[in-house]
């Protein structure tokens, strides 16, 4: 029998979106590498009646529930008093730790040279160190404690509350798996194995037929299908005795879909930033309408440094000219906008920084400045490199912050078909 787990992420900022939510995502791979299916994660505001049904929802069909977020020093965070209340566990404070919190508060506060009221911060690590009778206290990482609070009497899922900043969940999670309650429920998990294929140029209805066509040979599979930026992710979870049913699957895709699959694993920018290495090649990059978001994204990744040598954003023409020595008669016969352009600045990028791969974009990102010939949307991009080019030209739908996000994974598409080969850009 494996282990289920549900996840709550609270506080108003993340369900009104002001905040991303990036703790239920992580809480969620990690426990899958640990065998433990997720289910459900759950984003609730500051309203304690809300925390409390989430609580017993996911309670209901969970080994263990997880928090993250509310265990600050304002009246809007009430998560561990919630989570003791739901399990039955009335909270006191806890001498102390209030002791300990009240340390790190002082270091901190000394630190950053704030003068602050005594009795408010007093009155703050108090709060911070209510702890539901029973519960097993993860020691601060930032001022803010764990808990994992089993429940008072019957059956029910220990939950383990965590705080909301990421670096200061990611480094308490050791502190959590340790816990003995948790371990108990580790103990009975079961490798659930994940992996992905991806597409490139491949619609989802295309690829639904295939699943459709192959639904009853794929038992015990977990397949979901995801379309972003151009990319056509198929991530299957499954445990290892459907193994072979996985083999079948990656067959038929490979089968249906060869001339786009481009990785059986790996992500595009993954590839890129290897095959960058293997070659033992330098980039560089010319951007006008991604406005420098392609150099970013290049250098997001460790070791970086290797392969990427910089970058230029030419917007206006005067910078094309100059900055990357674009000819003015180029840009006057044929416009910014256009694959020769493009492969100017691909050439101005190579040449100025002395890459081995250069990569120019232009393109109309609006929302005006389109023409009948251009519409907006519009984008060229080329790459340039000791083998050989590659390029793509296309009109991306969508907002401006749409054709810009879907342009740079063009770009990294058109980067890993020079390097790589494989399916075209």
């Amino acid at each position: 029998m494996g282990a289920r787990a549900g996840i709550v992420v609270t506080g108003t900022e993340v369900l009104t979106g002001r905040v991303t939510d990036r703790n239920g995502p992580w809480l969620a791979e990690q426990l899958r590498t640990l065998g433990v299916d997720v289910g459900q994660v759950v984003v609730v505001g500051d309203r304690p009646e809300d925390l409390a049904s989430a609580l017993r929802f996911l309670a209901a069909t969970n080994d263990l529930v997880f928090t993250s977020g509310g265990l600050g020093p304002t009246a809007d965070d009430l998560t561990a008093q919630v989570v003791g209340d739901t399990q039955g566990r009335p909270s006191a404070v806890d001498e102390a730790l209030a002791d300990r919190i009240g340390a790190i508060v002082d270091r901190l506060m000394a630190r950053r040279g704030w003068r602050v009221d005594p009795e408010a911060t007093l009155a703050g690590t108090r709060k911070q160190a209510q702890v539901p009778h029973g519960a097993l206290v993860l020691e601060p990482v930032g001022t803010a404690p764990g808990l994992v609070v089993p429940p008072a009497e019957g059956d029910g899922p220990p939950v383990v509350v965590l705080p909301g900043p990421p670096p200061e969940l990611q480094a308490m999670w050791p502190a959590a798996l340790a816990a003995e309650p948790v371990r108990a429920v580790l103990a009975r998990a079961t490798e659930l194995r994940q992996d992905t294929l991806r597409l490139w140029g491949t619609p989802e209805s295309e690829l639904a037929a295939t699943l459709r066509r192959i639904d009853d040979q794929l038992t015990g599979l977990e397949v979901t299908t995801c379309l972003r930026d151009g990319e056509l992710e198929i991530v299957t979870r499954y445990a290892p005795d459907a193994a072979d049913a996985y083999a079948r699957l990656v067959d038929a895709v490979r089968g249906d879909f060869g001339g786009t699959l481009f990785s059986e694993g790996e992500d595009v920018d993954t590839l890129v930033t290897r095959a960058l290495a293997d070659h033992g090649w330098t980039v560089a990059t010319a951007e006008s309408c991604t406005g420098g978001l392609l150099a970013a994204r290049l250098t997001g990744r460790p070791g970086a440094s290797s392969a990427v040598l910089g970058g230029v954003v030419a917007y206006a023409n005067t910078a094309k000219e100059q900055l990357l020595d674009v000819p003015v008669a180029l840009l006057e016969a044929h416009g910014a906008v256009s694959p020769e352009v493009a492969r100017a600045l691909a050439e101005g990028a190579r040449s100025r920084f002395g890459a081995d791969v250069g990569i120019g974009v232009t393109g109309i990102a609006g929302p005006g400045g389109g023409t009948a010939d251009k519409p907006v949307g519009t984008v060229h991009l080329v790459a340039v490199g000791p083998d050989g080019v590659a390029s793509r030209s296309l009109v991306v739908p969508g907002d401006r912050t749409a054709f810009r996000t879907r342009t740079v994974t063009v770009g990294m598409q058109v980067l890993r078909s020079l390097l790589l080969g494989g399916p075209p850009a």
